[in-house]
């Protein structure tokens, strides 16, 4: 299995030690984009077209809320490769 599948397979069980750039990875992989606030806040947002956004706070270990959001973005994301 590979890191990547690894890093998903990490997700999906809500483990509790991921990382930011951990998330960050992923969400890249899946075509979101981040921004962050020109004033100095520690939240990123990333965003993709046709898609809400999603803010997570630049702190290590993520907290579970965050890492459940981005479990629905896999899900969906998965989903609709399967659709085609």
């Amino acid at each position: 299995m590979s890191q990547f599948a690894k890093l998903l397979q990490r997700i999906k069980s809500l483990d509790k030690g991921l990382r930011f750039e951990e998330i960050r990875k992923i969400l890249d992989y899946y075509g979101y984009t981040m921004k962050g606030p020109s004033g100095g806040s520690s939240h990123k947002t990333f965003r993709k077209e046709g898609m809400p956004p999603i803010t997570i706070p630049q702190h290590d270990p993520i907290k579970r809320v965050y890492v459940e959001e981005v479990k629905k973005i896999i899900e969906n994301e998965e989903s609709e490769e399967n659709d085609e």
